[in-house]
């Protein structure tokens, strides 16, 4: 797939700082394709936007759908882009807010399933949202958004 063909991203990483350090809110993907794994399961809340659309107001825009609450107010802090092993590539910002997770209402999507079976189900884009460290956060997270961790680290020194 050529970068002009490649689908696009584009997500907001919440962060807030504690005690302990920063922390970043992930969602685990939904699904039947990662309802038992932990580590690559994780991602920043984005989603596909089209060419034309501004990548900030993608970001936004996914970030009410995948959460179901109004993306928070703050300074951005651009994160960049990494390219995912798939050939997607996600563009992210940071926002410095808290948001309690038992608010969130994930956004579902459809799909066949059991695979050929005729059967199509709802499932949540994201099963679970929750505040992780950062050790913790680059042991769950794709792989490739771990890049993302460490520019935010690197911003937040």
């Amino acid at each position: 797939m050529t970068p002009a063909a490649a689908k696009r991203s584009a997500g907001l990483l919440l962060f807030r700082r504690t005690e302990h350090g920063t922390e970043v809110l992930l969602g685990h993907m939904g699904g039947p394709f990662f309802a038992r794994r932990d580590a690559g399961a994780w991602s920043v809340p984005k989603g596909e936007y089209e060419p034309g659309e501004p990548a900030w107001d993608a970001a936004r825009r996914e970030f009410q759908e995948e959460l179901g609450l109004p993306p928070p107010d703050g300074e951005p802090v651009p994160l960049g882009e990494v390219t995912q092993t798939n050939g997607k590539i996600v563009t992210a910002w940071a926002v410095e807010a808290d948001l309690d997770p038992a608010a969130v209402v994930p956004g579902t999507f459809s799909m066949e399933w059991p695979r050929g079976s005729g059967h199509v189900q709802e499932f949540p884009e994201l099963d679970r949202v929750e505040w992780l460290d950062l050790t913790r956060a680059r042991a769950v997270l794709i792989k490739a958004q771990t890049e993302f961790l460490d520019r935010l680290e690197a911003h937040t020194r």
